[in-house]
């Protein structure tokens, strides 16, 4: 089964956070490291949040609908 990213999480407890709101909605995600990262490096690393390409579509809409707006706006 392949798997695409669905988003991009500034943070391992951000990517956690769509990982729940994905697995409410009955999709599984996975998390993975946006970027290569040192391994004694304690900050967070940016997460991809990846699902199975089927479940691509409904994934962005539960994102969408389970999302809080203001989180949305990236510091307008």
């Amino acid at each position: 089964m392949n798997r695409v990213q669905v988003a991009l999480a500034e943070s391992v407890a951000e990517a956690e956070e769509i990982q729940e709101m994905l697995r409410e909605a009955g999709i599984e995600a996975e998390l993975e490291t946006a970027v290569e990262h040192h391994p004694r490096a304690t900050e967070d690393a940016p997460q991809k949040v990846l699902v199975p390409d089927s479940q691509l579509e409904a994934a962005q809409h539960a994102i969408e609908s389970l999302s809080d707006p203001d989180d949305l706006i990236a510091d307008a």
